[in-house]
């Protein structure tokens, strides 16, 4: 025990809670698509439908990404993994800026697609600070100066006597004094010749279809300062070395640095890039140069330079675009993460326990145009002043229309990830052909649903008609009708949030649903229930529904999706939360510790109503003694624990029996959580 001499107030920290283990949350999603923008083979974590355009854009014609974000957020979800679809056809729009010599900086769109054609830019030097003094008598290095407001460390500065023109940068600003101390003598000016001190930066206006969207001040071409401009529009993640701003230094490649960025934002968010980057192009010798930008300043601005080059790429998706490979142990940092796109980015997050692929049903349309007019004008009134209209969108490529093969090759891939991971079970959307016509629709789910045999996915039909964010602009219909993985998704999360992830992901309204895209009855819909398959209906009275909630397995113990989902939860929490046992004695005391927090844990969620039972005795075991750690094991060092839960299912059927008796009516009800009464 620790002995105080001084008297005082003493902090010691005393956790209880240590060693004990809690329930992970359960509602986090990823889904994988296609957008307009984004960084592509990079899994990017959002709160919000707002967070989500500020990364990935606003909904567009040929990709369900956005919508399926809305759906997800607006039944309930609160956070969600995104990882963006491109192909090797995609490019990124770009300007380059140059000096007297040659090139400078280089503007490039904050990631690759056509929509950084719609983006221009317009650079305008600024002299904000102003003064007059003269070079130091003895120390070329150094400028008397009457005022020092305005000027600061690593700033550039112009200084003008007479004909005579000399850059510098400032070193350190002895504002007592009124002296500017340089980074190097002049090597032009005179010493003891009067002069004019100016400060040169650069004003950086962004547009886009014609509308400034920002304003980028101040902006220095000198590394060390605090508005150099690569180290202010730069990717959240990156890192700059200002000794050598133009070599990438980066420690991993920028996939990896992205996702320690996100993990480390966990509790504060994660900041949306800037719509540019800059990066610096000139070497060594070229900044030491202090050659200003040409071609921007001017007692008028200058007309917006658009970025050019950019390039959705998407005419060249393929299947394998949306899977990705997860890189085998020794792969090569560079080739690994080139690897990793599409499912294969959500490898490497383990707090993700829903997966979702909606994009590769997509159903290509032509992009939209302009909202639009209003009203006309009354030609009896004056002429009104020329309003400026925004710009029309760039249009980029449109997908393909997938293949069945290819859709089952792409959800097959995502089944197989959610069988590695055993954490997460994947949303399946049924296939666009087999939700469209009712007379086919059964034979095409039913042959669908024939491919997959798992305990990790459940299959959902048909698709959900909504309101089209994108219906007043050109002549679009109200509606449309896309996967329902967004929903479910959603209304998952909500139910694990408000209730755990015990209770059966079901019977709920939907919300931002107007419809589905086909009518089932209750002949169809046992059917399909009996199939494993998971429909959505329209009840009146009741809104939209999904009626189902049965896992895409042949066996009776891995019916229900909320069991998957309750194991996974239990088997994940115990395995995070005993690390600490790894090299404690293998003796009777680990034992008995780890005997009692698992018997805590499951104790706690049996209280929920997570397990069944009238006691702990019928709703849970867990043995970790002799009986199945005998002598030998315990001589390799193995520790064996047995777990055996007995988890909730729920009732699909409620069977209401009315009958007469002696005198009069009885009622009484029983409900059947199988076909089979088990």
């Amino acid at each position: 025990m620790r002995v105080f001499d001084t008297p005082g107030i003493y902090y010691e920290r005393a956790d209880a809670s240590a060693g004990g283990i809690s329930a992970l949350r359960t509602d986090i999603a990823g889904f994988v698509g296609i957008a307009r923008r984004g960084p592509p083979g990079i899994a990017v974590p959002v709160e919000s439908v707002r967070q989500f355009e500020a990364w990935f854009g606003e909904p567009i014609d040929n990709g369900y990404l956005a919508y399926s974000a809305r759906a997800f957020f607006e039944n309930g979800g609160r956070r969600m993994w995104v990882a963006r679809v491109a192909s090797g056809a995609t490019s990124t729009a770009g300007l380059t800026l140059f000096d007297s010599v040659g090139k400078a900086w280089r503007l490039d769109a904050s990631s690759p697609g056509v929509w950084g054609n719609d983006l221009a830019v317009r650079l305008t030097e600024t002299r904000r600070a102003q003064t007059r003094g003269r070079v130091d008598a003895v120390d070329l290095g150094r400028l008397e100066v009457g005022d020092t407001a305005g000027f600061a460390r690593a700033m550039l500065i112009e200084c003008r006597g007479g004909p005579l023109v000399e850059t510098a940068v400032v070193r350190d600003v002895d504002a007592a004094g009124g002296v500017l101390l340089l980074e190097r003598p002049l090597a032009v000016l005179p010493a003891g010749a009067g002069l004019r001190v100016e400060t040169i930066a650069y004003a950086l206006e962004v547009f886009a279809a014609r509308r400034l969207i920002t304003l980028y001040d101040e902006l220095s071409l000198i590394p060390g300062a605090e508005r150099y401009g690569p180290l202010v529009l730069k990717q959240p993640w990156q890192t700059l070395d200002p000794r050598q701003p133009e070599v990438d230094n980066s420690r991993a490649p920028d996939a990896d640095i992205a996702l320690d960025y996100f993990r480390a934002a966990r509790n504060r968010g994660a900041i949306a890039p800037p719509p540019i980057v800059i990066r610096e192009l000139r070497n060594q010798a070229a900044r030491d140069a202090l050659r200003p930008l040409v071609g921007v300043g001017g007692a008028a601005p200058a007309a917006p330079s658009p970025l050019v080059g950019g390039s959705d790429g998407r005419a060249a998706l393929v299947a394998a675009d949306f899977i990705g490979e997860p890189p085998p142990p020794g792969t090569d940092s560079v080739i690994a993460a080139a690897m990793r796109r599409g499912i294969a980015c959500l490898e490497a997050i383990d707090e993700i326990a829903l997966v979702a692929v909606p994009d590769i049903h997509i159903q290509p349309r032509p992009p939209h145009g302009l909202p639009p007019s209003m009203c006309g004008v009354d030609p009896c009134l004056p002429a009104p002043p020329p309003i400026s209209q925004p710009a029309s969108p760039a249009v980029g490529d449109m997908p393909p229309r997938f293949s069945l093969q290819d859709i089952y090759r792409v959800q097959a891939a995502l089944v197989a990830h959610c069988e590695r991971k055993r954490d997460r079970v994947a949303l399946l959307d049924a296939p666009f052909d087999a939700c469209a016509k009712l007379s086919f629709s059964l034979n095409e789910l039913r042959a669908w649903r024939s491919r997959f045999e798992t305990r990790f996915a459940a299959l959902y039909a048909p698709w959900l008609v909504v309101v089209d964010p994108l219906r007043s602009r050109g002549a679009r219909a109200l509606t449309r009708a896309i996967p329902p993985s967004g929903h479910v998704a959603g209304q998952c999360a909500a139910i694990d949030l408000r209730s755990g992830v015990h209770v059966a992901p079901a019977n709920l309204a939907l919300h931002w649903a107007q419809d589905t895209s086909l009518a089932f009855d209750e002949s169809r819909h046992g059917l399909l229930n009996t199939l494993g398959i998971n429909a959505i209906r329209a009840l009146p009275g009741r809104g939209v529904r999904v009626v189902g909630a049965r896992l895409m397995s042949s066996d009776p113990d891995w019916r229900f999706v909320n069991v998957r989902r309750l194991i996974s939860m239990i088997e994940k929490a115990i395995q995070v939360s005993i690390q600490w046992a790894v090299f404690e004695p293998n003796d009777w005391r680990t034992r008995a510790k780890l005997t009692l927090v698992i018997g805590s844990f499951l104790r706690e969620l049996w209280a929920r109503g997570a397990l069944v039972g009238s006691s702990t005795d019928e709703a849970y075991l867990v043995r970790c003694d002799e009986t199945n750690n005998p002598p030998a094991a315990r001589d390799r060092g193995d520790l064996l624990i047995d777990v055996g839960v007995a988890a909730t299912v729920p009732f699909e059927f409620i069977v209401l029996r009315i009958g007469r008796d002696a005198s009069g009516f009885a009622v009484s009800t029983e409900g059947l959580a199988t076909l089979e009464g088990t």
